[in-house]
């Protein structure tokens, strides 16, 4: 993806998750108490200098490890504001910054853990924004996702393919992601793959730098 288009794709995906930020929280109750324990088990293997790229409106911040630093970032300054409330209902230590996982401010080999939910779905040019978890992150460090993906059936996958402009227009986020392919493509190496809810669609990914 050129530099000017991607430019303009995240423009649009700020916008879209800005309009929506006063409502997100709501919209997804439902699919939220699906997704709490797939969330308890993926901060469960975060450890030490940790970075949540897309934290949104902090629906991780029950599950960070104690004594560890965090920093969240995320595209949308309306998520963050909401972030920021919810840190300071829960009392929780994170450092929340505006900022762009395809365009990381952090030096190399800066964290032990990057950890990402529900963001890779919906980030302009992924496999750019997984080359810099590969960067940011240690060698010995871990990548941990959680996303929804295309669920590979004939039927069902042509379904969300003819649905996903229009979901990514009101939502945001792609429906049809194939998000191992991409983690593969971008040069990590998986250690797992989890398939989890309804045909699989979600899936928890632990991956390596590759260095």
């Amino acid at each position: 993806m050129s530099q000017p288009t991607m430019a303009a794709e995240t423009a649009a995906t700020r916008a879209r998750y800005n309009r929506i930020a006063p409502v997100y929280d709501l919209i997804e109750t439902l699919s939220e108490q699906s997704f709490k324990p797939m969330r308890e088990k993926l901060w469960s293997q975060a450890r030490g200098e940790i970075i949540e790229v897309g934290v949104g409106t902090g629906k991780n911040f029950a599950y960070h490890p104690r004594n560890a630093h965090v920093i969240g970032i995320d595209l949308a300054d309306q998520m963050l504001a909401r972030a920021r409330e919810r840190a300071r209902q829960l009392d929780v230590p994170v450092e929340l910054r505006e900022g762009d996982v395809q365009q990381l401010t952090f030096a190399s080999n800066t964290f032990d853990t990057a950890l990402a939910t529900c963001v890779f779905c919906s980030v302009p040019d992924p496999l750019r924004g997984l080359q810099e978890l590969n960067r940011v992150v240690k060698p010995n460090g871990k990548i941990l996702l959680l996303d929804h993906v295309r669920i590979d059936q004939p039927i069902i996958g042509r379904l969300m393919d003819v649905l996903n402009p229009l979901v990514v227009r009101l939502w945001g986020a792609n429906i049809n992601r194939r998000t191992i392919e991409n983690v593969q493509r971008a040069g990590l190496c998986i250690e797992q793959v989890e398939h989890l809810g309804p045909m699989g669609m979600v899936k928890l990914i632990v991956a390596r730098p590759n260095k």
